[in-house]
């Protein structure tokens, strides 16, 4: 299902950019038929444990279904594979920021540890845009553990399937306005973020920033999205 991922994500180019800017993309982590039979998944009901409608909430426009355990296996393939090498950022975090949130090295080992806090409901997630649709910046946090990275996978390829509906990630600066960061995509590319904060170097050593992340307004077509949360619900 996957490409080999840890060469990918290790790169001295990606590590850069996940720590000064916030994101990093995995351009073609899947093929077009690896997309098209993902986008699939969404007519068949009996794959998710919820749907959710975002203007009934104020989360924007469009849908989102949480899959319910057991995962498809080519969602669980991806979440397993992308997890340890993301979990060695993590840790390398932690210890910047000086806590004490120690990630193992497998996914099974954290999922069991969300699990004995009460957080074992399945969040990996198939979002649909229509035209007009928009998800507004927002943090998925779902519980007191928190894995802090995830990512995003586009289905749909942009100038064919849909226009306009751009990743958006915002970053709140100590003091400063707030910083974009727009992440191009093209069908099957993956764009990895954190869940809430990560470190930053100033003039005075290492601190916490506060992001946010959303979807800009669809303009046309139908746009789908693979989310890939790393801790569970509670």
């Amino acid at each position: 299902m996957t490409r080999a991922l840890s060469a990918a994500i290790v790169t001295p180019m990606t590590l850069d950019d996940l720590d000064r800017h916030g994101a990093m993309r995995l351009p073609a982590l899947l093929t077009p038929d690896q997309c098209a039979a993902m986008t699939a998944l969404w007519d068949d009901p009996a794959l998710f444990r919820k749907e959710v409608v975002m203007a009934r909430h104020g989360y924007g426009s469009g849908r989102y279904r949480y899959f319910a355990y057991p995962l498809p296996e080519p969602v669980a393939a991806l979440r397993a594979t992308l997890y340890p090498e993301l979990a060695a950022v993590a840790n390398r975090w932690a210890a910047m920021l000086g806590t004490d949130n120690i990630y193992p090295e497998r996914h099974a080992d954290f999922l069991a540890r969300c699990a004995l806090g009460g957080q074992d409901k399945p969040t990996p997630l198939l979002l649909r845009y229509e035209a007009g649709d928009w998800n507004a910046l927002h943090q998925d946090v779902y519980g007191p553990h928190v894995f802090p990275l995830q990512a995003a996978i586009l289905l749909s390829q942009p100038g064919e399937d849909f226009t306009g509906g751009a990743f958006v990630l915002t970053e709140q600066r100590p003091r400063m306005q707030s910083r974009p960061e727009v992440v191009p995509l093209e069908r099957g590319d993956a764009v990895l973020f954190p869940v809430r904060e990560r470190p930053a170097r100033g003039t005075r050593g290492v601190h916490r920033v506060q992001l946010r992340h959303g979807v800009s307004r669809l303009l046309s077509g139908t746009r789908f999205v693979l989310g890939l949360i790393f801790h569970d619900a509670a």
